[in-house]
């Protein structure tokens, strides 16, 4: 939904989307281009989480002598930072296959196939490993990484409005007195902190969003700033909030159950630890 929202045309509000969806593809048009991205969801999210885990340490070790050290907002700010700089370079081709299999509305059969085709939503591509092939094919890795500036400038103001709330919201709502927030306080930060993060990356992630579309029938947009300025003349700055709500409805849920498993999973090798090296 979010990526018809953003890249489609006339797809309207999200009820229409989804009214859309379904009666030109059935229940399988909801999970275009799902597999790629679940493939490589574990690994993509391991790294940006112990990249910002990493970093706090590094500074916490630089500033105060002991890696164990409460990270301060400036800590926990610059390793948001860092991590929104390292997802770029993992996410930017797992986001482009995603796209691109998702504005792909027809299935791919040799009936269909229509070389050169330049109507939106002709099937081009058979999966992900196809159309990451075919890319780099005709691309190269440049090709791959398109995007790549605009997913910076969603990824890194994003990582930063993510990790800080959760740090704010856990620390508001922990009990005086406890060494560490509850499972509920850390589903609620959670939570909280994915939909802050996507209400402030959404005007960047429709720019991504459109930028990654295109090229497969059409070169509509030369660049980053070009998509911005094209996107604001032809529909005015509410463009820029195509898919707000979508993203914020699955933030919460996707981010509460992605801090609870890090946290939870932490304690667990903790305590492990501790079992086997008392």
């Amino acid at each position: 939904l979010q990526t018809r929202l953003q890249a489609g045309q006339g797809y309207g509000n999200t009820f229409k989307c989804v009214l859309t969806v379904y009666r030109n593809e059935s229940l399988a048009g909801f999970f275009k281009g799902m597999s790629f991205p679940l493939a490589s969801a574990g690994m993509y999210s391991s790294v940006v989480f112990g990249v910002f885990s990493s970093t706090q340490r590094l500074l916490g070790q630089l500033r105060h002598g002991d890696p164990a050290t409460a990270p301060s907002l400036a800590d926990v700010t610059l390793a948001s930072i860092v991590a929104g700089f390292i997802s770029v370079g993992i996410g930017t081709p797992v986001e482009l296959v995603k796209i691109r299999l998702q504005m792909q509305t027809q299935p791919y059969t040799k009936a269909n196939i229509k070389p050169n085709s330049t109507v939106p939503g002709s099937p081009v591509y058979r999966g992900p490993i196809h159309c990451l092939r075919t890319i780099l094919q005709k691309e190269g890795i440049p090709g791959a990484y398109r995007g790549n500036v605009a997913m910076l400038l969603r990824d890194v103001p994003g990582y930063c409005a993510y990790f800080i709330p959760y740090a704010m919201v856990c620390d508001w709502i922990t009990p005086d007195g406890s060494m560490s927030p509850n499972p509920f306080s850390i589903w609620v930060a959670g939570g909280i902190a994915g939909a802050v993060s996507w209400a402030v990356s959404t005007p960047m992630d429709v720019v991504k969003s459109r930028l990654q579309a295109d090229g497969v029938y059409l070169n509509q947009y030369k660049g980053t700033l070009d998509c911005m300025v094209q996107s604001y003349q032809n529909e005015g700055l509410k463009v820029f909030c195509r898919g707000l709500m979508v993203n914020t409805l699955r933030g919460f849920p996707s981010s509460a159950a992605m801090f609870l498993g890090y946290e939870l999973s932490l304690k667990a090798m903790k305590r492990f630890q501790t079992e086997t090296n008392p």
